[in-house]
Parts: structure tokens; sequence; C-alpha cells
């Protein structure tokens, strides 16, 4: 029905998260509404987005592939880390103002089902990041299986290393993303965190 272009940027626009076949269509007609600077502008940004973004290579977060400003921060406390699934949730967190510590980023969960282990996780460079100045390490992964399964493996590898591990706690109910929780109920979770007891 449409030329072929104009599909393939449908097509393109589906495959987004939350986004169907008409809206989809709306935004692929606004952007044929847009003039050629902002088209460029927008074109050159997705183009840059796989060389220039990645990860900071200390926390894991999303970050220009330097350290992330998060890190760089001397004025968070750093005797608490707290280790989060996705960039996003650290985004999730940062809007409450309820923490001020250090984050790490796993850049997913352990799921069997998935093909995700141990070791396809940003693990390792938590490890090393535990020395004697970090007294705690708050997991904050979600609520649903995997993530759970990613709290427990992470509880058992970090009890040998002599710090205390703690969970968030009530206001997250099981299966639900951190992400889509509202501030309120962040801070609950972060204000009534407790000793891991996996």
């Amino acid at each position: 029905m449409y030329p072929e272009l104009f599909d393939k940027l449908i097509e393109h626009l589906r495959r987004l998260p939350g986004i169907g076949e008409k809206s989809a269509e709306r935004f692929a007609f606004f952007l044929l509404d847009q003039d050629e600077e902002y088209l460029t502008e927008f074109g050159n940004t997705l183009y840059d987005l796989k060389d220039k973004i990645g990860f900071c290579p200390v926390c894991g977060f999303i970050s220009d592939k330097n350290e992330c400003e998060l890190c760089k921060d001397e004025n968070r406390d750093r005797s608490k880390i707290l280790v989060v699934s996705y960039s996003k949730d650290v985004i999730a967190i940062e809007k409450t103002k309820a923490y001020n510590g250090l984050y790490h980023v796993l850049n997913g969960v352990i799921s069997s089902k998935k093909g995700i282990y141990p070791d396809d996780l940003n693990i390792e460079a938590l490890l090393k990041r535990i020395d004697g100045e970090v007294k705690e390490v708050i997991v904050a992964t979600s609520p649903t299986f995997d993530g759970e399964t990613t709290a427990l493996y992470l509880d058992k590898i970090l009890n040998s290393k002599g710090v205390l591990v703690t969970r968030l706690a009530s206001g997250l109910p099981m299966g639900a993303s951190l992400d889509y929780a509202d501030e309120l109920t962040l801070i609950k979770a972060m204000n009534n965190r407790r000793k891991f007891e996996g």
C-alpha cells in the first residue's frame, strides 16, 4: 500500500518496545513532515549511537565509553554499591533522590531460558570493585524469576567478599520491573531494604 521505503520505516518503528502498527504509522508520517535539517540530525544521531555510546568501564552504566559522571562524582557515598540489571534502572533510582551511593549495572539478568549465564553479565567487574571501602552491596534486580535467580547468585558470590549484601524490600511486588515503579515505591523499597536471606 505504501512505498517500499515508507513500509520499511514503519517496520523499523514497530520493533521499538510498546509500538504497534498504528503508532509506527503515526511516527512515520511525523518524520515525513519534518524538514531536512531535523531528519539529518535525527539520522546522524541514530548512525552514531553504536559507535559513540557504550558502557562505563567501571560500573557498566550507559556512557560515551569513558568513566560515567556517577562514578566520577566525588560526593557519592563510596561505601555502598547498588546493583541493577539495566541502565534504565539507575535512572529510576536516581529520580527518587533517596540514594547517593555508587551503582553497578549488570546489563542483563541470568536466564537459562534465554541462554544468559553469569559469565554473560557484568559480574566480574563488580567483584573487582569490592575493596575495603565498600561495606554494603544492595541488590536491586527486579523481583521477577530471573531477577531473583540473579540476586541469589550475587548473594552467594558476594558473601565470600565480607560485605553486607542487602535486597530492596517492600514496595516492589513480585514480577515488577524497577523502571516502571513510581518514585514513592522505589523510595520505600530503598529505605526498607533488608539483609539478604538467600
